[in-house]
């Protein structure tokens, strides 16, 4: 008789709520002043500010950063510029972030906040289709010679990204790509908006790639970690 493959559930161990994620936050790597200023000023002055970094998430990477001992990121999707302050605040004074916008409208603060932290001298922001800011790279010979890339941009963007940075990541270096789990829509049937459509099918793509380890975490809004096997 053939035998049925019964799929693993997996049970969550901690309901989280707010008190728990702070206290999380709370025991974790804090945050620096000039960190806590650029939130507290993106919060108040910018309708989207939902796009920020989270606080857990920065510790995170200033972690996975330290660990890596790395010298080159890229960070695509500025905003306000919290996670390429991270990652420059992260690194020795001989670290470079090359942030990935397409606008202005928010990069225009995030200068002014990696100006007041003293790190301004470590970051190259290009103000262009990430695409193309990668390709460029690619084409000026630094491929395999990244140690961090964090994509956080338009969700459509995502797999060419993501395929673009599997060029330029070291072997042992890190991608970390955000917004995995759209809200939670990710495993609603009903939810089919472009964005939900793009990261579902690039979640299924890396679980298939045999170019790459990967983990899916349940971090802030889902981030996956990738490195490459070769």
């Amino acid at each position: 008789m053939e035998s049925k493959t019964i799929p693993t559930q997996y049970e969550v161990k901690v309901q989280y709520n707010d008190s728990i994620l702070n206290y999380a936050i709370d025991h974790s790597d804090q945050l620096t002043g000039i960190q806590k200023e650029l939130i507290q000023f993106t919060k108040a002055n910018i309708e989207r500010h939902i796009m920020l970094t989270q606080a857990e998430q920065c510790s995170f990477f200033k972690l996975l950063i330290q660990v890596l001992n790395a010298k080159k990121t890229i960070d695509i999707g500025v905003f306000t510029g919290l996670s390429s302050l991270t990652a420059a605040l992260a690194m020795g004074d001989e670290g470079r972030v090359v942030a990935c916008d397409v606008s202005t409208d928010y990069t225009q603060h995030a200068l002014k906040f990696w100006a007041k932290a003293g790190v301004d001298h470590k970051i190259n922001l290009k103000i262009q289709p990430a695409s193309k800011t990668l390709q460029e790279l690619i084409d000026q010979g630094e491929e395999n010679t990244y140690d961090f890339v964090f994509i956080d941009a338009d969700k459509t963007g995502y797999d060419t990204y993501y395929e673009l940075s599997l060029k330029l990541i070291r072997k042992g270096g890190i991608i970390a790509i955000d917004n995995v789990l759209q809200h939670g829509r990710i495993v609603d049937p009903n939810a089919n908006d472009e964005s939900v459509v793009a990261i579902r099918a690039l979640n299924d793509k890396i679980l298939a790639d045999k170019r790459v380890t990967k983990s899916l975490l349940p971090i802030a809004d889902g981030i996956t970690l990738i490195t490459k096997i070769n």
